[in-house]
Protein backbone atom coordinates (compact mmCIF):
# COMPACT_ATOMS: atom_id res chain seq x y z
CA UNK A 1 0.00 0.00 0.00
CA UNK A 2 1.23 3.55 -1.03
CA UNK A 3 2.08 5.23 2.34
CA UNK A 4 -0.07 8.12 2.51
CA UNK A 5 1.47 11.65 4.46
CA UNK A 6 0.23 13.94 6.53
CA UNK A 7 2.44 17.31 7.34
CA UNK A 8 1.14 20.27 9.64
CA UNK A 9 3.19 22.91 11.08
CA UNK A 10 2.58 23.14 15.48
CA UNK A 11 1.14 26.58 15.78
CA UNK A 12 0.73 28.76 18.58
CA UNK A 13 4.50 28.42 19.95
CA UNK A 14 5.85 31.12 21.96
CA UNK A 15 8.84 33.19 21.10
CA UNK A 16 12.00 31.02 22.08
CA UNK A 17 14.90 32.62 24.45
CA UNK A 18 17.83 31.06 25.59
CA UNK A 19 17.53 28.65 28.54
CA UNK A 20 13.51 27.17 26.83
CA UNK A 21 12.77 23.59 27.08
CA UNK A 22 11.51 22.88 23.49
CA UNK A 23 10.52 19.59 24.56
CA UNK A 24 8.38 21.49 27.62
CA UNK A 25 7.33 24.20 25.38
CA UNK A 26 6.22 21.66 22.38
CA UNK A 27 4.29 20.01 25.23
CA UNK A 28 2.36 22.66 26.65
CA UNK A 29 1.24 23.93 23.54
CA UNK A 30 -1.02 20.80 23.33
CA UNK A 31 0.07 19.65 20.20
CA UNK A 32 -0.90 16.68 19.00
CA UNK A 33 2.22 14.13 18.66
CA UNK A 34 2.27 10.25 19.01
CA UNK A 35 4.22 7.30 18.39
CA UNK A 36 5.86 7.66 14.96
CA UNK A 37 5.41 10.72 14.09
CA UNK A 38 8.49 12.79 12.72
CA UNK A 39 8.98 16.62 13.98
CA UNK A 40 10.96 19.07 11.69
CA UNK A 41 12.49 21.76 14.10
CA UNK A 42 13.71 24.88 12.70
CA UNK A 43 17.67 25.13 13.75
CA UNK A 44 16.92 29.01 14.45
CA UNK A 45 14.78 27.87 18.00
CA UNK A 46 17.17 25.09 18.57
CA UNK A 47 19.92 28.12 18.38
CA UNK A 48 18.12 30.41 20.75
CA UNK A 49 17.24 27.85 23.11
CA UNK A 50 20.84 27.10 23.56
CA UNK A 51 22.34 30.09 23.79
CA UNK A 52 23.87 30.47 20.66
CA UNK A 53 22.63 34.20 19.66
CA UNK A 54 25.09 36.23 20.08
CA UNK A 55 26.58 39.89 19.38
CA UNK A 56 28.13 40.67 16.40
CA UNK A 57 28.14 40.27 12.46
CA UNK A 58 28.54 37.52 10.69
CA UNK A 59 32.11 38.46 9.35
CA UNK A 60 32.89 38.39 12.66
CA UNK A 61 32.12 34.68 13.75
CA UNK A 62 32.74 33.22 10.48
CA UNK A 63 36.37 32.98 11.28
CA UNK A 64 35.87 30.58 14.15
CA UNK A 65 32.84 29.06 13.39
CA UNK A 66 34.77 27.26 9.91
CA UNK A 67 37.23 25.00 9.40
CA UNK A 68 37.60 25.62 5.51
CA UNK A 69 36.96 28.27 2.89
CA UNK A 70 35.45 26.30 -0.08
CA UNK A 71 34.52 29.25 -2.74
CA UNK A 72 34.39 32.58 -2.49
CA UNK A 73 32.01 35.09 -4.68
CA UNK A 74 31.86 38.46 -3.88
CA UNK A 75 31.00 39.29 -0.45
CA UNK A 76 29.83 35.40 -0.35
CA UNK A 77 31.45 32.48 1.46
CA UNK A 78 31.15 28.98 0.53
CA UNK A 79 32.76 26.94 3.82
CA UNK A 80 32.78 23.69 6.13
CA UNK A 81 31.70 24.25 9.53
CA UNK A 82 32.97 22.19 12.25
CA UNK A 83 30.08 19.52 11.28
CA UNK A 84 31.04 19.11 8.27
CA UNK A 85 28.37 20.99 6.45
CA UNK A 86 28.98 22.54 3.32
CA UNK A 87 26.88 26.14 3.05
CA UNK A 88 27.36 29.98 2.76
CA UNK A 89 28.78 31.70 6.09
CA UNK A 90 28.08 28.18 8.27
CA UNK A 91 25.11 28.86 8.67
CA UNK A 92 25.00 31.84 10.26
CA UNK A 93 22.13 34.10 10.46
CA UNK A 94 20.47 37.37 11.34
CA UNK A 95 17.36 37.06 9.98
CA UNK A 96 14.60 36.82 13.32
CA UNK A 97 17.51 37.85 15.48
CA UNK A 98 17.34 41.20 17.76
CA UNK A 99 19.72 44.29 16.04
CA UNK A 100 22.96 43.56 16.20
CA UNK A 101 23.08 39.64 17.01
CA UNK A 102 23.38 36.62 14.61
CA UNK A 103 22.38 33.17 15.55
CA UNK A 104 24.94 30.75 15.34
CA UNK A 105 24.53 27.45 14.18
CA UNK A 106 23.72 24.35 17.61
CA UNK A 107 27.24 23.20 18.98
CA UNK A 108 25.70 19.67 18.25
CA UNK A 109 22.57 19.26 16.20
CA UNK A 110 22.35 15.55 16.53
CA UNK A 111 22.77 15.95 20.46
CA UNK A 112 19.73 18.80 20.25
CA UNK A 113 17.34 16.74 18.63
CA UNK A 114 18.33 13.27 20.70
CA UNK A 115 17.35 16.15 23.72
CA UNK A 116 13.99 16.89 22.17
CA UNK A 117 12.74 13.51 21.54
CA UNK A 118 13.94 11.96 25.34
CA UNK A 119 12.05 14.94 26.43
CA UNK A 120 8.78 14.38 25.03
CA UNK A 121 9.17 10.77 25.83
CA UNK A 122 9.40 11.56 29.39
CA UNK A 123 6.86 13.83 29.49
CA UNK A 124 4.34 12.32 27.08
CA UNK A 125 5.60 8.54 26.78
CA UNK A 126 5.36 8.45 22.75
CA UNK A 127 8.49 7.39 20.64
CA UNK A 128 8.97 10.27 17.56
CA UNK A 129 11.95 10.94 15.68
CA UNK A 130 13.34 14.72 15.85
CA UNK A 131 15.25 15.99 12.55
CA UNK A 132 16.97 19.54 13.25
CA UNK A 133 16.43 21.33 10.02
CA UNK A 134 18.53 24.08 8.28
CA UNK A 135 18.46 26.27 4.90
CA UNK A 136 21.12 25.06 2.23
CA UNK A 137 21.93 26.45 -1.12
CA UNK A 138 23.00 23.21 -3.88
CA UNK A 139 25.52 23.05 -6.38
CA UNK A 140 24.14 23.74 -10.07
CA UNK A 141 20.30 24.43 -8.77
CA UNK A 142 18.94 27.64 -7.83
CA UNK A 143 16.69 28.13 -5.00
CA UNK A 144 17.39 26.94 -1.20
CA UNK A 145 15.82 23.62 0.46
CA UNK A 146 15.93 22.64 4.01
CA UNK A 147 18.35 19.67 4.66
CA UNK A 148 18.77 17.31 7.91
CA UNK A 149 21.75 18.90 10.17
CA UNK A 150 20.64 17.15 13.15
CA UNK A 151 18.63 14.03 13.84
CA UNK A 152 17.39 11.40 16.13
CA UNK A 153 15.31 8.18 16.22
CA UNK A 154 15.31 7.24 12.21
CA UNK A 155 17.59 6.14 9.72
CA UNK A 156 18.58 9.50 7.83
CA UNK A 157 19.65 7.39 4.92
CA UNK A 158 17.86 4.62 3.22
CA UNK A 159 20.48 2.10 1.71
CA UNK A 160 18.48 -0.06 -1.66
CA UNK A 161 22.25 -1.00 -2.99
CA UNK A 162 21.72 -5.07 -3.73
CA UNK A 163 17.64 -5.26 -4.11
CA UNK A 164 16.07 -5.11 -7.36
CA UNK A 165 13.77 -2.94 -8.88
CA UNK A 166 10.63 -3.72 -10.38
CA UNK A 167 12.13 -4.58 -13.87
CA UNK A 168 14.62 -6.89 -12.29
CA UNK A 169 17.51 -4.02 -12.68
CA UNK A 170 19.86 -4.33 -9.85
CA UNK A 171 20.44 -1.12 -7.63
CA UNK A 172 24.32 -0.52 -7.38
CA UNK A 173 24.09 3.38 -6.58
CA UNK A 174 20.44 4.32 -4.78
CA UNK A 175 21.28 5.84 -1.23
CA UNK A 176 18.45 7.87 -0.79
CA UNK A 177 18.73 11.06 2.17
CA UNK A 178 15.45 10.09 3.61
CA UNK A 179 15.87 12.94 6.62
CA UNK A 180 16.50 15.73 3.92
CA UNK A 181 13.26 14.75 1.99
CA UNK A 182 11.83 15.27 5.61
CA UNK A 183 13.45 18.23 6.33
CA UNK A 184 13.03 19.85 2.73
CA UNK A 185 8.97 18.16 3.35
CA UNK A 186 8.52 20.04 6.51
CA UNK A 187 9.39 23.04 5.65
CA UNK A 188 6.32 23.45 3.27
CA UNK A 189 4.47 24.00 5.85
CA UNK A 190 6.89 26.05 8.47
CA UNK A 191 7.39 28.51 5.74
CA UNK A 192 10.14 31.27 6.02
CA UNK A 193 8.25 33.81 6.99
CA UNK A 194 5.24 32.09 9.07
CA UNK A 195 6.76 31.66 12.53
CA UNK A 196 6.20 28.07 12.68
CA UNK A 197 9.56 26.57 13.32
CA UNK A 198 8.15 23.03 14.05
CA UNK A 199 6.46 20.88 11.66
CA UNK A 200 4.98 17.13 12.24
CA UNK A 201 5.30 14.61 9.53
CA UNK A 202 2.78 11.71 10.54
CA UNK A 203 2.50 8.19 8.31
CA UNK A 204 5.85 8.06 7.21
CA UNK A 205 7.40 4.72 7.69
CA UNK A 206 10.00 5.17 9.58
CA UNK A 207 13.07 2.82 9.80
CA UNK A 208 15.18 2.62 12.71
CA UNK A 209 18.00 -0.39 11.72
CA UNK A 210 21.14 1.75 12.10
CA UNK A 211 22.31 2.56 15.21
CA UNK A 212 21.50 6.07 15.65
CA UNK A 213 24.70 8.18 14.83
CA UNK A 214 22.18 11.29 13.42
CA UNK A 215 22.70 13.53 10.64
CA UNK A 216 26.17 12.90 10.83
CA UNK A 217 26.18 10.13 8.46
CA UNK A 218 24.77 12.17 5.69
CA UNK A 219 28.07 14.28 5.41
CA UNK A 220 29.96 13.17 2.63
CA UNK A 221 33.37 12.35 3.50
CA UNK A 222 36.68 14.27 1.78
CA UNK A 223 37.80 10.96 -0.16
CA UNK A 224 34.42 10.73 -1.63
CA UNK A 225 34.10 14.35 -2.51
CA UNK A 226 34.62 15.24 -6.15
CA UNK A 227 33.86 18.51 -5.66
CA UNK A 228 35.90 19.98 -2.83
CA UNK A 229 36.60 23.65 -3.75
CA UNK A 230 34.94 25.87 -5.59
CA UNK A 231 36.27 26.30 -9.74
CA UNK A 232 38.19 29.20 -9.48
CA UNK A 233 39.57 27.98 -5.76
CA UNK A 234 40.43 24.80 -7.75
CA UNK A 235 42.66 26.10 -10.10
CA UNK A 236 44.10 28.17 -7.63
CA UNK A 237 45.49 25.26 -5.92
CA UNK A 238 46.36 23.39 -8.70
CA UNK A 239 48.82 26.29 -9.42
CA UNK A 240 49.83 26.32 -6.20
CA UNK A 241 50.33 23.13 -5.95
CA UNK A 242 52.68 22.64 -9.35
CA UNK A 243 55.16 24.55 -7.68
CA UNK A 244 58.37 22.78 -7.66
CA UNK A 245 59.58 20.65 -5.15
CA UNK A 246 63.33 22.16 -3.64
CA UNK A 247 65.40 19.42 -1.94
CA UNK A 248 64.13 15.79 -0.23
CA UNK A 249 63.87 12.44 -1.94
CA UNK A 250 61.77 12.12 -4.97
CA UNK A 251 59.63 9.29 -5.39
CA UNK A 252 57.53 7.82 -3.13
CA UNK A 253 55.54 3.96 -2.70
CA UNK A 254 52.52 5.72 -3.30
CA UNK A 255 53.14 6.96 -7.77
CA UNK A 256 51.05 5.12 -10.12
CA UNK A 257 53.54 4.86 -13.05
CA UNK A 258 49.74 5.50 -15.35
CA UNK A 259 48.68 8.39 -13.82
CA UNK A 260 52.19 9.67 -14.48
CA UNK A 261 51.67 8.88 -18.24
CA UNK A 262 48.45 10.11 -18.40
CA UNK A 263 49.78 13.22 -17.52
CA UNK A 264 52.64 13.40 -20.10
CA UNK A 265 50.11 12.20 -22.62
CA UNK A 266 47.73 15.67 -21.75
CA UNK A 267 50.76 17.66 -22.05
CA UNK A 268 52.65 16.60 -24.86
CA UNK A 269 53.99 18.76 -27.72
CA UNK A 270 55.61 18.41 -31.31
CA UNK A 271 59.16 18.14 -31.38
CA UNK A 272 59.49 17.12 -27.27
CA UNK A 273 59.66 13.80 -25.92
CA UNK A 274 58.31 12.54 -22.85
CA UNK A 275 60.09 9.36 -21.30
CA UNK A 276 58.51 7.99 -18.07
CA UNK A 277 60.93 5.82 -16.53
CA UNK A 278 61.42 3.78 -12.81
CA UNK A 279 58.00 3.20 -12.56
CA UNK A 280 56.19 6.80 -12.66
CA UNK A 281 59.19 8.24 -10.52
CA UNK A 282 61.17 10.14 -13.02
CA UNK A 283 60.27 11.78 -16.37
CA UNK A 284 62.81 12.32 -19.04
CA UNK A 285 62.47 15.70 -21.48
CA UNK A 286 64.09 15.98 -24.79
CA UNK A 287 63.85 18.40 -27.31
CA UNK A 288 64.24 22.07 -27.86
CA UNK A 289 65.64 23.56 -24.25
CA UNK A 290 62.83 26.34 -24.69
CA UNK A 291 59.73 24.52 -26.02
CA UNK A 292 61.03 21.48 -23.20
CA UNK A 293 60.90 24.72 -20.46
CA UNK A 294 57.13 25.13 -21.12
CA UNK A 295 56.49 21.81 -21.12
CA UNK A 296 57.64 20.83 -17.86
CA UNK A 297 55.75 23.90 -16.55
CA UNK A 298 52.71 22.67 -17.79
CA UNK A 299 53.85 18.87 -16.76
CA UNK A 300 54.22 20.34 -13.15
CA UNK A 301 50.31 21.38 -12.87
CA UNK A 302 49.20 18.60 -14.61
CA UNK A 303 50.81 16.17 -11.85
CA UNK A 304 49.75 18.67 -9.44
CA UNK A 305 45.85 18.26 -10.90
CA UNK A 306 46.40 14.03 -10.59
CA UNK A 307 47.80 14.68 -6.48
CA UNK A 308 51.54 14.25 -7.06
CA UNK A 309 54.33 17.00 -7.22
CA UNK A 310 57.53 17.19 -9.10
CA UNK A 311 61.37 17.58 -8.54
CA UNK A 312 62.41 20.12 -10.77
CA UNK A 313 65.58 20.62 -12.16
CA UNK A 314 66.73 17.12 -11.66
CA UNK A 315 70.41 16.25 -13.11
CA UNK A 316 68.54 14.86 -16.70
CA UNK A 317 70.77 11.75 -18.62
CA UNK A 318 72.95 12.31 -21.25
CA UNK A 319 71.39 14.23 -24.50
CA UNK A 320 67.81 14.96 -22.50
CA UNK A 321 67.23 18.84 -22.74
CA UNK A 322 65.89 18.50 -18.40
CA UNK A 323 63.99 16.27 -16.42
CA UNK A 324 61.40 15.68 -13.36
CA UNK A 325 61.10 13.94 -10.68
CA UNK A 326 57.95 12.76 -9.66
CA UNK A 327 56.92 12.64 -5.91
CA UNK A 328 54.01 11.58 -3.39
CA UNK A 329 52.92 14.45 -1.08
CA UNK A 330 53.55 13.03 2.38
CA UNK A 331 49.71 12.67 2.60
CA UNK A 332 49.35 10.50 0.31
CA UNK A 333 52.53 8.06 1.08
CA UNK A 334 51.28 5.22 2.35
CA UNK A 335 53.04 4.39 5.71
Amino acid sequence: MTARLEIWGIDGLPEVVAGDDIAGLLVASGADLRDGDVLVVTSKVVSKAEGRVVPGSRDEHLPAESVRVVATRGTTQIVETRHGLVMAAAGIDASNVPAGHVALLPVDPDQSATRIKRGLQDALGIDVAVIVSDTLGRPWRDGVVDAAIGASGLDVLWDLRGQHDAAGHLLEATVIAVADELAAAGDLVKGKLAATPVAVVRGFPLQRNVSDDGAQRLVRSSADDMFRLGSREARQSVVTDSAPVDGGAPGGPDIDEAVVRSATDAVSMPGIALDVRDGGQLVVVTGDPLTAGVVVGRLLAALAAAGLRGHWPVEPPDGAATAVAVVAPPERVSS
